[in-house]
C-alpha cells in the first residue's frame, strides 16, 4: 500500500499573522494566552501546522498499520466554533485534571474549549504540562 503524505504538514506561516487574523477577539486573546502558556510549558517555539493548528515540538509517529509520519507533540487552534486543544491525555493524571479543569468537551484525540474563562488556566496549565511530558515519555505515537 502507497503511503500518503499526512494533510497536516508543518508550514513557514508567522503564527502571530495567524492568530492576528483570528475574527472573533476573545477567541483572539485566548489564542495568545494558549501560545504564552504553552511556549513557557514546551520552552519550544510555536509553529504552524497546516493553515491553522499551532504547533510546539515534534514527534515522529507510527502506527501497527504502517502509517508514519511527523505531527506537534501538543497544540491548538483557535477555530470559530471553539478553541481545538491537541493533547495526548493518556498519562495516569490525565482524568483528574479534566475533573477539576471546568467546562470542556473532547473527542478523539481533541478537546474543545469554548472560552478560557470556562476553564482553570492553573489547572489548564498542569494538563497541557502533563500532556507534553507524557508525550515526550512516547516515541510511537503522538
Amino acid at each position: 500500500m502507497a503511503q500518503t503524505a499526512n494533510k497536516t504538514q508543518k508550514t513557514n506561516q508567522r503564527v502571530n499573522d495567524f492568530l492576528d487574523a483570528v475574527e472573533n477577539d476573545r477567541r483572539r486573546e485566548d489564542g495568545y494566552t494558549l501560545l504564552k502558556i504553552m511556549q513557557k510549558v514546551t520552552g519550544k517555539k510555536p509553529v504552524m501546522w497546516g493553515p491553522s493548528i499551532i504547533g510546539f515540538d515534534e514527534v515522529h509517529y507510527k502506527y501497527e498499520s504502517g502509517r508514519e509520519g511527523d505531527i506537534c507533540r501538543i497544540g491548538f487552534s483557535p477555530r470559530k466554533g471553539a478553541i481545538s486543544l491537541y493533547l495526548p491525555t493518556g498519562f495516569e493524571n490525565a482524568d483528574v485534571l479534566k475533573g477539576k479543569l471546568g467546562k470542556y468537551r473532547s473527542a478523539k484525540g481533541c478537546m474543545y474549549i469554548n472560552k478560557l474563562p470556562d476553564v482553570d488556566l492553573g489547572v489548564l496549565e498542569a494538563l497541557i504540562r502533563e500532556s507534553y511530558q507524557y508525550s515526550l515519555s512516547t516515541t510511537t505515537n503522538p
